[in-house]
């Protein structure tokens, strides 16, 4: 194994409840209606697709881009008042940098993803970084991890990426890498996505070197 791939949301950091919170807040405002599956929808969407879903599926009154702004800056509001890391979240990754170089595959806008790395003082630990903002499409697509595998100067099928939600496990397998399941307690992964993982670990201290490093034998996609 040449590099550990991460996603960022719901694995580094609780913050799909944050995204839920604002995001049905901002659709409320303006005109739309949230529906019952749309959280789960909206996970590992690109700031492109889930602006454009908002917009002409949930029925807010604003262009795509003026959505996508509105809640960019409400959710950069809410990292500035406090992070919410995941239990176990730095010594993770620091545990996993001090074996294999890392990177960052997440579906959140480069502008929050910079926050978040600067606040939480994990920006050192990760050689790579993409945001689905640099890539066609998003997660369940392949392009975000494979972009990531293409900057650490690595072959996706000697990565381990570490997911939550399905669409990021779909992702992940796609592009050929050894898939970690750490699934979020409240918004758990479908079981179809579940069966893709490797490895399913219950929370972040199960993340080990050892742990990640016996995926090796089952191969990606």
């Amino acid at each position: 194994m040449d590099a550990v791939v991460f996603d960022l949301d719901g694995v580094l950091i609780d913050s799909e409840p944050v995204w839920e919170q604002v995001r049905r807040a901002f659709v409320a405002g303006n005109g739309g209606q949230w529906q019952p599956d749309t959280q789960q929808r909206l996970m590992g969407m690109s700031t492109a697709e889930w602006a454009a879903y908002l917009s002409g599926e949930l029925g807010v009154r604003l262009p795509a881009e003026d959505v996508a702004r509105g809640v960019v800056e409400q959710m950069a509001r809410r990292y500035e008042d406090g992070v919410p890391l995941m239990p176990g979240a730095v010594a993770a990754v620091r545990r996993l940098a001090s074996r294999w170089p890392l990177g960052l595959a997440s579906s959140s806008p480069r502008a929050l993803i910079d926050v978040v790395l600067d606040r939480t003082g994990l920006a050192s630990s990760f050689e790579a970084t993409v945001s689905t903002e640099e890539v066609e499409r998003g997660k369940p697509a392949p392009d975000g991890y494979l972009l990531a595998a293409r900057r650490l100067g690595v072959d996706p099928a000697a990565c381990a990426a570490v997911e939550d939600s399905s669409n990021g496990l779909r992702s992940a397998d796609a592009a050929g890498m050894r898939v970690i399941a750490v699934p979020h307690p409240r918004y758990p992964p479908a079981p179809d996505a579940l069966a893709l993982a490797a490895f399913v670990a219950r929370d972040l201290d199960e993340l080990t070197v050892e742990r990640v490093s016996a995926t090796a034998g089952h191969g990606g996609a």
